[in-house]
């Protein structure tokens, strides 16, 4: 029996990957009626800054908490969007497209993956809600998710 790599980000074969992931997604997404308006501002680094989230997050090095601001920027990134159900349950449709098409096949992984969205956008359309923006609070350190989902 082959042992599993330790790491989701090792198993979905590095930052290379989800950089791929992170493009098919946008993609979709902004020629999407229901989520483009969502990504109105959005710019070509966008996509890096996801793959980097990802990296970190799948159990790769701290880049994105290190230059990028951590866990408080990402949340603070969605205040005041105001995301509705609609929208997150077709960001998660997208994005589990964009997994199916990116990722190893492998049922294990993309599942975990998958996992992981939902828990995220649901508090990205959480953070959202605040229509003035301002009630962040202190998220504490950018999460990790594995095998057996939040480390």
């Amino acid at each position: 029996m082959t042992e599993r790599p330790h790491t989701l980000l090792e198993a979905i074969g590095g930052i290379e990957v989800l950089r791929r992931l992170s493009n098919t997604f946008y993609e979709a997404v902004l020629a999407d009626p229901v989520l483009a308006p969502v990504f109105a501002d959005f710019t070509r680094t966008h996509i890096e800054h996801v793959a980097v989230w990802l990296a970190e997050i799948f159990g790769g090095d701290t880049a994105f908490t290190d230059e990028l601001g951590g866990h408080q920027a990402l949340l603070r990134s969605h205040l005041g969007l105001e995301i509705t159900e609609e929208q997150r349950l077709r960001w998660m449709e997208l994005m589990t497209g964009a997994v199916e098409k990116e990722l190893p096949h492998d049922d294990e992984l993309r599942g975990q993956v998958i996992a992981y969205f939902d828990w995220g956008t649901k508090i990205a359309r959480e953070v959202s809600a605040d229509p003035a923006g301002t009630d962040l609070g202190d998220p504490g350190p950018t999460p990790r998710w594995g095998w057996n989902g939040l480390a």
